[in-house]
């Protein structure tokens, strides 16, 4: 078993803001691309969850992160919300509240 550290997906609810109780740990990954991929997958669920809305994603969406644990840090951070709204930029997905 390697002691290697390794890049850990967490998800947080955008529901629960700040509430770490709802917290949940995804998985372990040795690079950080896999760990990316991971969140980008996770914001695709939620995206199709509430109807690829990014106005519902912001409010019931799943946050999902990536903690380095003591990896040297990406050139870059994954940012959910910026995710999920080029998603919807870039395939004319409803961007606002419902009306």
């Amino acid at each position: 078993m390697s002691n290697e550290r390794k890049y850990e997906v967490w998800v947080d609810d955008n529901f629960h803001y700040a509430d770490e109780e709802e917290r949940y740990k995804s998985g372990e990954y040795d690079t950080y691309e896999e760990a990316e991929a991971k969140c980008k997958e996770i914001v695709g669920w939620s995206l199709e969850e509430v109807h690829y809305n990014y106005y519902e994603y912001q409010r019931w969406g799943d946050d999902p992160f990536i903690a380095c644990n003591g990896r040297p840090s990406p050139p870059k951070c994954f940012s959910a919300w910026n995710y999920a709204k080029e998603q919807c930029e870039a395939h004319g997905w409803q961007e606002t509240e419902k009306e």
